[in-house]
């Protein structure tokens, strides 16, 4: 019987949705197909791009799987600040031989939301889940009546309580530890390195304070890790840098042998490479820029895209958006059905000892 939220899986496990190119769908396919819950990052796509890999998706399984959708960014975005940025990254592009961003990239950012939710209104999917914020009740009735299960990321208490009161399905409780973007429903710069709170503490205070099922979030790279996130009180835990380096995973080869090359020691939360802070492994270009770059998400996503892809293209780590959560030097080369499997056998190996540990106790 499934312990996953809803009985969306057989395991309580689920694959972390990851923009950029990473959640392809053989990898979500491959997740489903072994048992767990495999996710399609909307965020970044057209709303057709996005519909056009659900597709994919559906040719590959006919299992439940999600897609996450980025909430609409509406804070204050100041121009000069991105301006002063450009500036900064002028070495990088005379370094790539490359030519910044240079279209109005202060205008909207949306990021398709309206046409992306009249696609998922129209042909549902199993689940859909956001991030950077809560959308309306009314949003995620609509989803409900489509029979579509709702899931919303929350950073802090106040956030999941935000997401119990507007009508969600349940929250993903993202811990300090993930790897790329932290989902909070408003950055505040003020609040950077002092607001976020480690996975464990997290969760322990949200299922005291909503009734909603918890997928705990956050440098989750082995099943005992589950397994104790599940004893806390989660109904499932969603990992993301584990299946980065799956075969299937979409994430350039650079990124993926970044993950347990002993060159890339740690990893900080930066707003280098986005404009908001999110957790990669520490290079060159988060060291150089990091200190300077404004809460302008995601003018700063467009501004750098270019540089990362520049960077890519001619094999340099240094320069790319390397995201992973702490946990990333216990990645696994493994494909992503066997990496499911592996997972659930762990995770049921440390309840077992668990169990066997709490008899002994009692006798």
């Amino acid at each position: 019987m499934s312990t996953a939220p809803n009985g969306l899986s057989p395991y309580p496990i689920v694959q972390a949705p990851m923009a950029g190119g990473a959640s392809c769908p053989p990898l979500v396919a491959a997740v489903c197909e072994a048992g767990g819950l495999g996710f399609l990052a909307g965020g970044y796509k057209t709303a057709d791009g996005m519909y056009q890999e659900i597709k994919q998706v559906r040719a590959l399984t006919r299992r439940p799987f999600g897609v996450n959708l980025f909430m609409p960014q509406t804070g204050y975005v100041d121009p000069a600040a991105v301006e002063a940025y450009r500036g900064q990254l002028a070495g990088e592009a005379s370094w790539y031989e490359i030519s910044l961003a240079d279209e109005d990239i202060i205008g909207t950012s949306d990021d398709g939301y309206d046409a992306k939710l009249a696609i998922l209104r129209e042909d549902p999917v199993p689940v859909v889940s956001f991030t950077f914020g809560c959308p309306a009740p009314a949003v995620l009735a609509s989803l409900r009546k489509a029979r579509t299960y709702t899931v919303v990321t929350a950073t802090s208490v106040e956030e999941a309580r935000a997401a119990q009161e507007a009508g969600a399905d349940a929250v993903c409780v993202q811990g300090v530890e993930a790897g790329g973007h932290q989902g909070t429903h408003r950055d505040d710069p003020q609040a950077d390195g002092t607001a976020a709170v480690g996975l464990l503490a997290l969760v322990a205070q949200v299922r005291e304070a909503v009734a909603l099922p918890i997928i705990a979030a956050g440098g989750l790279m082995r099943g005992s890790q589950i397994a104790a996130l599940l004893a806390a009180g989660a109904e499932a835990a969603q990992l993301g840098t584990a299946f980065l380096a799956c075969p299937e995973s979409g994430a350039d080869p650079l990124h993926k042998k970044a993950l347990t090359d002993p060159l890339f020691v740690r990893t900080e939360l930066t707003r280098a490479f986005s404009g908001r802070p999110a957790r990669g492994l520490v290079n060159r270009f988060m060291r150089e820029h990091g200190p300077y770059a404004p809460a302008a998400y995601p003018q700063i996503h467009h501004l750098t895209s270019g540089l990362r892809k520049a960077a890519a293209a001619a094999g340099d780590p240094q320069g790319m958006a390397l995201w992973a959560g702490q946990g990333h030097r216990l990645a696994r080369t493994l494909p992503a059905g066997e990496l499911v499997e592996v997972l659930a056998a762990e995770l049921a190996e440390a309840q077992s000892t668990l169990k066997a540990r709490q008899m002994r106790s009692a006798s």
